[in-house]
């Protein structure tokens, strides 16, 4: 196995990193390290979040550093305040035993005069964000004549968050002879076109597929109705006991509301999200950074750039809008060779999404049941048990109270002590969970399972949903022939039909309901990729409008009845069917 001396860094970087605890490079270290070190070339490397990626750069900067001069000679961009002070710290680190280096961390939120000052003072690499440093350059108080290399750090998350602008002008005014790295952990468009036109003969590495989900992650979703994703969240968080996370909101009200209803509930929660003050912010995440607080709510803007170790979950309450944010969601845990967990709450109406999200991330996105209140109570239960086994006893400490204590407690067997003892930590967890409702969708109230019999002909049906509706030209007609199509079995019976606007529903006899999943497999209707699943809802009622067929129905399309398939309400239609 390859080490960190393998790769031609001086003896003093060796000894700094080795007192750090490092012993092997992770695959981006080993790829990019020596290429650095040996080319000038310039580099665009793909790499999730977690991987590294600042050793990756930051070992070859400080290998190839000019000590004697105070000039500003590397030059880093990143995405946020966070993760611009983290870089520049872990500069200091690496340096640690190199005299006469010095980084310098450069933001906005912050005393600029200070940071001017730091910059008249000198040091070699400088560390900031994309308006700050452009802000400094414009005052004349940041010279980039003498930078030797350039570093966009996340460059897909500045793009993301409306940087693009800035690091083309920030660009402009570095020499032309420097070398350019650009570091990312997926490759849209926009990162292409900035390695085109600044960089003229360029090397890739990538680490693991492009715009692929981190290896060590378990991807995991829970299908609820919207009304119920709250609660949904609540027991997910009790199922974990141990839960050190961060939950992901589309919305800055959304996180606020989230965070004060996990906060009033009894969790150990906070908010961050772009009202807050910066020492507000450095406040939360303090706490965060020093697991004082277990759940984070965020949103993906101020959640950017966060270097936080350990992250046990990834809660997505929401899915983002660019599906490729979900990349960088789940890639803040499972680092460092570690396990780790992205999850995400959905409804019905999102299930197509999970489809496109597995081919981004490159793995199966994998349906658990949201757990019951039984289940919840075990695990909190069992976990409170191991808490009292484990505790560290301190004799001296209690020693005087003890005799009160068994005088008090003489009256009771070890039976009913440890009934005691459970009820007084854990009546108010079970009351919760007493007879707690099935939030799972087909639960509760509802059909739980896959198939139904109907009560006329005794044919036992699965009910499947397809990603085709009204607006695909589909009518209960048109589905029964793609149905036809696809299966290929003219003796085979049609139950129940229900078109909506933008996917539907139909039921076929239970026994072959494998020779659907096999007649749609790979099958395209007018250039769309068809989606067919089994579905656990139930039938639409029978005041329900839409297209439709009820009853039976054979292949060969006999006795047909056609409904009327024009909706006087899509949005009643929506709220009422749940797949």
């Amino acid at each position: 196995m390859i080490t960190f001396s393998d790769l031609g860094l001086k003896p003093e970087i060796l000894e700094a990193i080795q007192e750090m605890g490092f012993e092997n490079p992770t695959p981006v270290q080993e790829k990019t390290i020596p290429f650095l070190l040996s080319t000038n070339k310039d580099l665009v490397a793909l790499a999730q979040t977690g991987t590294g990626k600042t050793a990756a750069f930051g070992l070859p900067i400080l290998n190839d550093i000019d000590l004697k001069s105070k000039k500003v000679q590397a030059l880093v961009l990143s995405p946020t305040r966070e993760l611009a002070m983290q870089i520049a710290k872990d500069f200091t680190a690496y340096s640690k035993k190199t005299k006469g280096f010095k980084a310098i961390s450069i933001y906005g939120g912050a005393d600029a005069g200070a940071q001017i000052r730091e910059l008249e003072r000198g040091g070699q690499v400088v560390v900031g964000t994309p308006g700050r440093v452009l802000d400094l350059l414009k005052r004349k108080k940041l010279k980039l004549s003498d930078v030797q290399t350039l570093v966009l750090d996340e460059a897909d998350e500045m793009l993301t968050m409306g940087f693009k602008d800035d690091l083309n002008d920030i660009l402009d005014k570095t020499p032309s002879s420097k070398r350019t790295l650009l570091f990312s952990a997926t490759m849209p468009k926009e990162i292409i076109s900035i390695a085109k036109k600044y960089m003229s003969d360029h090397e890739e590495i990538s680490v693991g597929a492009k715009n692929k989900g981190a290896e060590n992650v378990n991807h995991i979703y829970y299908m609820v109705n919207a009304k119920d994703r709250y609660s949904a969240l609540k027991r997910i968080a009790d199922i974990n006991p141990d839960i050190y996370g961060i939950v992901f909101c589309r919305t800055r009200r959304e996180t606020k509301e989230v965070a004060e209803k996990l906060m009033n509930d009894g969790y150990n929660a906070d908010a961050l999200h772009g009202d807050l003050s910066q020492a507000q912010r450095d406040y939360v995440m303090t706490r965060f950074r020093n697991k004082n607080l277990q759940i984070l709510v965020a949103t993906d803007v101020a959640a950017r750039g966060l270097d936080v170790n350990n992250l046990s979950h990834i809660i997505n309450y929401n899915l983002p809008d660019e599906l490729e944010s979900y990349i960088h969601r789940s890639g803040r845990t499972g680092r460092a060779g570690k396990k780790g967990t992205s999850i995400i709450i959905v409804h019905s109406r999102e299930l197509r999404k999970i489809k496109s999200l597995e081919k981004k991330v490159g793995k199966t996105i994998h349906k658990h049941d949201i757990p019951g209140g039984k289940e919840i109570c075990e695990k909190q239960l069992y976990k409170l048990v191991d808490k009292v086994n484990n505790i560290q006893v301190e004799d001296e400490q209690i020693e005087e109270y003890l005799p009160k204590i068994y005088e008090k407690l003489e009256n009771l067997s070890r039976e009913d002590l440890i009934k005691h003892f459970v009820s007084v930590e854990f009546n108010s967890f079970l009351e919760y969970y007493k007879n707690a409702k099935d939030l799972n969708i087909g639960g509760g109230d509802r059909e739980d399972k896959k198939s139904r019999k109907d009560r006329n002909s005794g044919v036992e049906f699965t009910r499947f949903y397809i990603n085709v509706g009204t607006k695909n030209g589909i009518n209960a007609a048109t589905l029964i022939g793609l149905i036809n199509d696809k299966t290929r079995n003219p003796r085979a019976t049609i139950g129940r039909i229900d078109v909506m606007k933008g996917f539907s529903f139909f039921e076929y006899e239970a026994k072959l309901e494998d020779e659907v999943l096999k007649g749609f497999e790979n099958a395209e209707e007018k250039g769309l990729k068809l989606l067919v699943e089994i579905t656990k809802s139930k039938p639409i009622e029978k005041d329900d409008r839409g297209s439709r067929f009820g009853g039976n129905h054979s292949n060969s399309n006999k006795g047909r009845k056609r409904s009327d398939s024009r909706s006087s309400s899509d949005r009643s239609q929506k709220r009422r069917r749940r797949r």
